[in-house]
């Protein structure tokens, strides 16, 4: 497994990063795995060279980072891992239990340190924009956490481009930590982060971290998941476009003798703007095929030949806080 420089960060991380909102406690969504469950595919993602694991304290509501943190620091020296968790969506329903203002941060980095049985974490992602916070005090609360050593890094997830350049320009002005990554959803159906949010981050040197690169399963070409069957967001894919898009996925597929999620995946991974991809497994083997597909090269013709169809279409990471997810979401809620 390379590892690549993170951003303009001395940071190396693997090349890929392992999402692991899949596992945690069933008892949080029917389809995340618990524990014994769990071990194997983390064990595997160590003896591919994965190094850079990617959690959250809303993923089972802290018990994924339990599962994964811990497990991670039995196997491998903390020195030798990069860990990132987030913070923002609600832990209960208490008020303040949520969102990114000073008291909800300082509490949810101690939480999840403690949580994950380490002193700090390499990267801490806010992972959407609150609207009712300002943003100097998401800003400063942020530092704070940096120089307390806490967190060495810190990036973001799911906003406006405008949002983030906003954020990173307030901690410029008042000599605070600035964000050095974006993690952003990017597929062959999704690629309105091509628009705005990767060119920024290109011009001034922010890593780019992607997500759901089968675009929530729609490219996977086969029966749905236990996850994808009660996701929510599938709804957003499916017009005449995403399913000429998905043909093509298998046709050149057929061609290569390999799985169309390869193909999807290996369109993420070749992206000449993105430093890292993120994969999810549900199983040992998954991780194996994950890797094998983001090592895959595709042509300039075949990436022309499936990005032919593509146009413009809305932003899925607008936040509503009327909409805001519950701590106890139901199936399929927002990852």
């Amino acid at each position: 497994m390379d590892h690549v420089r993170f951003g303009a960060t001395g940071l190396k991380v693997s090349r890929l990063c392992l999402g692991t909102m899949s596992l945690g406690s069933s008892a949080w969504k029917g389809w995340v795995l618990d524990e014994e469950a769990a071990i194997p595919i983390l064990r595997r993602a160590l003896d591919l060279g994965i190094t850079f694991f990617d959690m959250a304290d809303w993923y089972s509501l802290g018990r994924n980072e339990e599962v994964v943190a811990r497990n991670l620091l039995r196997m491998v020296p903390r020195h030798e891992l990069v860990l990132a968790t987030k913070v923002f969506y609600p832990m209960s329903e208490a008020p303040n239990d949520g969102g990114l203002s000073r008291a909800h941060i300082h509490a949810s980095i101690d939480a999840s340190l403690q949580r994950m049985g380490t002193d700090h974490v390499d990267l801490y992602i806010v992972h959407a924009f609150d609207p009712e916070t300002p943003i100097e005090e998401t800003m400063e609360a942020l530092h704070d956490v940096v120089r307390a050593g806490k967190a060495r890094y810190l990036g973001a997830s799911t906003m406006y481009a405008w949002q983030f350049a906003e954020m990173n320009a307030v901690a410029r002005q008042n000599v605070w930590t600035p964000f050095v990554d974006m993690q952003c959803q990017l597929s062959l159906l999704y690629r309105e982060e091509e628009r705005e949010m990767i060119p920024y981050c290109a011009h001034a040197g922010i890593a780019v971290t992607t997500f759901s690169p089968l675009a929530r399963g729609y490219l996977a070409g086969g029966a749905p998941t236990a996850r994808t069957k009660f996701d929510p967001f599938l709804e957003w894919f499916g017009d005449e476009v995403d399913v000429e898009i998905a043909r093509r996925v298998r046709e050149l597929a057929a061609q290569r003798g390999v799985e169309p999620a390869a193909v999807a995946m290996a369109w993420v991974a070749g992206h000449p703007h993105i430093t890292c991809p993120l994969i999810g497994a549900d199983a040992p083997e998954q991780v194996d095929a994950a890797v094998a597909a983001a090592a895959m090269s595709l042509s300039s013709d075949e990436r022309a030949f499936l990005e032919a169809p593509y146009r413009p279409r809305d932003m899925i990471n607008d936040y509503n806080p009327v909409r805001r997810p519950r701590a106890y979401a139901p199936e399929g809620g927002e990852g």
